[in-house]
């Protein structure tokens, strides 16, 4: 029985707001992602692999602060896969560069590749919809470019949300229109198991195994119930955002990653009698 170990960098988008656990905390698509891999067997044989899983993403995290910190301590755990995903905290601010961004993001995937780990790369979505990002469009649009072509360079694995139209969903996307539902990361999972080129799991049904399929469509909304959506969104959400950035803070400046350990995670039999899949646990010796 061997072993097969996962590592998850990047920001709030990896750590998996706001994708609420039953029982508190966040879930995401990189804990989904992760479970998935258990229930194929991790390298998609079902031949007793364990699969181990550290995330160590931060919410608000710039990528070079995500390079420095987390690309340092995911070598040390010598993965098998990681993810590394970002750039887009730094988009929202004024002058970003994404070709900056891109010689950033390459030198981190040249070192993860050098230590012999699986790279799994992301586009981010169109934000053309998102009354507070769609300023930053096209240098949405370079960035994701860039990613292709350093996904092709060094041999990554590419989860294309741009591509993804059923993300573009609203019903995909929470409260603070900046981060995921539950519904939005089952979703980017299962794309990220494609990319991969892993077997969606046995046990899943028809509709769980469906990522592609838009939701139904969904009714109008009412112009009164939009405008005091909107009202809502703007104290409860942006004016924090804007306090931050006029303070140069960050929503995540005193956290760390959220399993900064590798756990292994339990397949779905054993999940089924002990809990969620990921969990906090005592890693078995690699």
């Amino acid at each position: 029985m061997g072993t097969y170990r996962y590592v998850a960098l990047g920001d709030s988008f990896t750590e998996g707001m706001v994708d609420l656990r039953p029982g508190g905390g966040y879930r995401g698509w990189a804990d989904r992602l992760a479970e998935h891999l258990a229930a194929a067997g991790g390298t998609g044989g079902d031949d007793g692999t364990v699969v181990e899983y550290a995330n160590l993403a931060v919410r608000g995290r710039l990528l070079p602060r995500i390079v420095a910190e987390q690309v340092p301590r995911a070598l040390e755990l010598s993965p098998d896969l990681v993810s590394i995903v970002g750039g887009g905290n730094d988009l929202l601010r004024p002058g970003a560069d994404p070709d900056a961004l891109a010689e950033v993001l390459e030198d981190a995937v040249r070192r993860l590749r050098a230590g012999g780990a699986a790279a799994l790369l992301a586009t981010s979505t169109d934000p053309a919809a998102a009354p507070l990002l769609r300023r930053t469009r096209g240098a949405v649009g370079v960035l994701n470019a860039h990613v292709w072509s350093i996904a092709q360079r060094h041999g990554c694995a590419v989860l294309d949300l741009w591509g993804l139209r059923a993300v573009a969903d609203r019903r995909c996307w929470g409260e603070d229109r900046i981060h995921m539902t539950a519904e939005g990361h089952r979703r980017a999972a299962l794309a990220a198991l494609d990319a991969l080129g892993r077997p969606v799991p046995a046990g899943l049904s028809a509709a769980e195994r469906d990522y592609r399929t838009p939701l139904p469509a969904a009714g109008p909304v009412r112009r009164r119930a939009a405008l005091a959506a909107d009202l809502r969104w703007g104290r409860v959400h942006l004016l924090p955002w804007v306090r931050r950035r006029l303070l140069r803070t960050s929503s995540g400046a005193e956290r760390t990653g959220k399993l900064p350990e590798p756990v292994p995670v339990l397949r779905p039999g054993a999940a089924a009698r002990g809990g969620e899949g990921v969990r906090a646990a005592a890693p078995p010796a690699r």
